[in-house]
């Protein structure tokens, strides 16, 4: 082993294996920010980031073990730790592209389960490689810090030690501190700095002439680029003229418009979350659909009628009921603070319903109130959340409605295959409430269901609609009405314990994929990717 004078200070070897620690968490958490905005952030995609993240770890510790043993030359170690610093700094820059490239690819080669082969097949290109290299730093240390077997247990010990608190540092600053604050670009830039900053150190300090660390300023160099390009880059760089784009501890958001419409996105791929219509007038969306829950509740019959919104977003249900009922005390639950700040800047939220920052199910834990409305809003694409779609989850929204109470959910990717998660969702809900019924949305995914244990609940809707004085509402709830169906239940049961919601909306997801893409296969079965490329250009 050559002697490097630095490689005395075991102070500075722990420091390694601290921030390489501390690195692989961040990159690891900046992947799943990475991959969420194309491919949810689901379990699935959360299995998928650990599974690739740990073979390129067991991968390193093997190759870093090996190296160290036949050529046990630190300066190649700092070296590979230059190379992963360099290819984090670059994710900003071209992660996103590739992506999409990878995306483009599989969508046309695959016909099952695309999100978990493209989200498995982007995080091996872009993260196994650089994290790989990472995986070098223990078994190579080991060898460099090991003076005699009288102290190899400490020494180690201390190595695994500082590695693991970096690991713990570099799960929380990312989460509550970086991401948040200055965004997932910029949080792969600073952890690549730091360990750019810690070859430099060693480099400089062993005096290595600098013709034989060709790598040290090249990689300062491309460091340096890739500040320069990759700090502000869009999710969707697609999108040009948009109102907002950021992040916010749970979430990408992003935020356009148009003369008719502002639009929240947390999602690239797969559709919108909210919709604001600027006509105040109704939109003929799924919110307005949802408006018949208060008829079907008697809100003609009462003095005030008690509303709570479970994943209230941007706010645009409870708007339009502000709208058209004047007797409405609404509160909703959002567990997202910084949309809620986004529907007060852009999307005209009324500033008398009160917002509380929390998860739904939580709250309804931590409160004994009964509504005589609760909209259920907290499904979107694929991240539906297990824990409010389960048995346990509706017979407590059921204890939370008065006893002529409705409740109401959306729930989007309808399908008309057995089997789906929507055909789940409302076999559960069954076993809950009595009465059931539900009505597709036109031109739209979306189906709304209701649910109450008042036999009585649609006599209700018809008496309210005859007591409804806007006429644009009434002739929507009528249609509403006349659209109604009686839901039969079937055998399907989601509960706390086994609520498989991720692989269901994964199938749903790739049958309307696969719908999509269906006229552009045809097109590249019979025209080539030239005639693809003219058709979509």
């Amino acid at each position: 082993m050559k002697e490097r004078p630095i490689l005395k200070n075991k102070i500075y070897l722990y420091l390694t294996e601290f921030f390489a620690g501390m690195s692989v968490m961040a990159v690891e958490l900046g992947a799943s920010r990475l991959l969420a905005p194309y491919f949810s952030s689901s379990q699935i995609v959360w299995t998928i980031i650990i599974g690739t993240i740990m073979i390129a770890m067991a991968m390193g510790n093997i190759y870093g073990g090996k190296s160290a043993d036949k050529n046990p030359n630190p300066d190649k170690l700092y070296g590979r730790i230059i190379i992963a610093a360099v290819w984090i700094a670059m994710i900003p820059v071209v992660g996103r592209y590739l992506i999409i490239g990878i995306s483009a690819v599989l969508i046309f080669s695959v016909s099952n389960s695309f999100l978990i082969i493209a989200a498995f097949a982007a995080c091996m290109i872009i993260f196994v490689f650089p994290l790989f290299l990472l995986g070098t730093v223990t078994p190579s240390l080991v060898k460099y810090s090991v003076d005699s077997l009288d102290d190899n247990g400490k020494t180690v010990g201390y190595l695994n030690a500082f590695n693991t608190i970096g690991s713990i540092i570099g799960t929380f600053v990312p989460t509550f501190v970086s991401i948040p604050t200055v965004g997932t670009s910029i949080t792969f830039l600073i952890f690549a700095g730091i360990l750019l900053l810690l070859s430099v150190v060693y480099f400089l300090s062993s005096k290595v002439p600098m013709k034989k660390i060709k790598k040290l300023p090249m990689g300062i160099v491309l460091f340096i680029i890739c500040c320069a390009v990759g700090h502000g880059n869009q999710f969707a760089f697609w999108e040009k003229n948009l109102t907002y784009e950021g992040e916010s501890v749970y979430n990408y958001l992003q935020v356009s418009e148009n003369e008719n419409q502002v639009i929240l996105s947390t999602n690239v791929l797969f559709g919108v979350q909210s919709i604001y219509m600027k006509a105040e007038g109704l939109s003929g969306l799924y919110y307005d659909y949802a408006m018949a829950a208060p008829m079907m509740a008697g809100i003609h019959e009462k003095q005030k009628t008690d509303i709570l919104i479970l994943g209230m977003g941007t706010g645009t249900y409870a708007t339009q009921c502000k709208r058209y009922f004047e007797n409405v005390d609404i509160e909703g639950v959002e567990i997202d603070e910084k949309i809620t700040k986004l529907s007060k800047e852009y999307f005209a939220f009324p500033d008398d319903v009160k917002v509380i920052t929390y998860d739904g199910r939580a709250f309804l834990n931590a409160t004994s109130k009964k509504y005589d409305v609760i909209m259920l809003d907290a499904y979107q694409d694929i991240t539906i959340p297990f824990q409010m779609s389960s048995l346990e989850f509706f017979t407590m929204v059921k204890e939370h409605l008065n006893e002529d109470g409705v409740m109401v959910v959306n729930m989007n990717m309808r399908s008309s295959k057995k089997g789906s998660i929507n055909d789940y969702l409302a076999d559960t809900i069954c076993r809950v409430f009595g009465s059931v019924y539900t009505v597709d949305v036109n031109n739209s995914t979306n189906r709304e269901l209701f649910a109450s244990n008042n036999p009585k609940m649609l006599n209700i809707y018809e008496n309210n609609l005859s007591k409804e004085r806007n006429e644009e509402l009434a002739d929507m709830m009528k249609d509403v009405y006349n659209d109604l169906e009686p839901y039969k239940p079937g055998k399907y049961l989601l509960t706390d314990d086994k609520a498989p919601v991720e692989m269901l909306g994964m199938k749903e997801i790739d049958d309307i994929i696969q719908d999509e893409v269906k006229r552009y296969q045809n097109i590249y079965d019979k025209e080539g990717f030239k005639g693809l490329l003219e058709q979509v250009l």
